[in-house]
């Protein structure tokens, strides 16, 4: 009941974004080209200081960059900010970034940039770390969305939530216009705040799962 329960909500939030109102999902290349005022490098003044994408050097002076701080991790690590993520591509970006920006290619270079390179990299860690994992993967999702999960809070999981899923699932299959999809999307909006249900129990068996782990370890 739990699978089944963690399985429907997901696959609700992999429609939603995708099909709902025939929107695409964001992806991180739509999330990096938000927004058009660029800063200047901090090193030559050109323009083009902390630019998305892969370009983390300034185009003049090829100065390493400062973090971009409005870049959220699934751009980073060029994925769709989507509870699915292939985690394969995500080991294959990890490296790629820390080739680029890990402090043991520029202890040659200026403070400035052996500290923002000691920034990308803990940025970079954490994002990987974040995405590898379902539980923690889920948890960014719905702060991206604005639903935290507070520490120590329980949520009563609704009995009924699977079939209202199913009913969901069967009114976007037979959705055909547009007010009938808006009435769904509604529903999806709210549904987020049930995610923190899901997301709560996870939490906690993670962490048994934690424990469990440790005891297996011998002194």
């Amino acid at each position: 009941m739990w699978g089944g329960r963690a399985g429907a909500l997901l696959r609700v939030w992999g429609l939603w974004p995708a099909g709902v109102l025939g929107r695409r999902p964001l992806g991180c290349n739509a999330a990096s080209l938000a927004g058009s005022n660029s800063p200047r490098c901090w090193n030559c003044g050109g323009p083009g200081g902390s630019m998305r994408g892969d370009g983390f050097f300034c185009p003049q002076c090829r100065a390493l960059q400062p973090p971009d701080p409005t870049r959220d991790y699934f751009s980073l690590m060029d994925c769709n900010r989507s509870f699915r993520v292939d985690t394969a591509k995500l080991q294959q970006r990890y490296q790629q970034l820390q080739r680029l920006v890990h402090p043991d290619f520029f202890s040659q270079r200026s403070q400035t940039e052996k500290d923002f390179s000691e920034k990308h990299s803990t940025l970079v860690n954490d994002a990987y770390k974040t995405l590898l994992a379902p539980l923690s993967r889920g948890l960014y999702l719905l702060k991206l969305h604005g639903v935290q999960i507070p520490e120590g809070t329980d949520y009563e999981m609704d009995r009924h939530f699977l079939m209202e899923i199913m009913e969901m699932n069967e009114k976007l299959t037979e959705a055909q216009s547009e007010a009938a999809m808006k009435e769904i999307e509604s529903v999806v909006r709210d549904d987020f705040e049930k995610a923190k249900e899901i997301l709560t129990k996870m939490r906690y068996f993670s962490n048994v799962e934690e424990k469990i782990k440790l005891k297996k370890i011998p002194l």
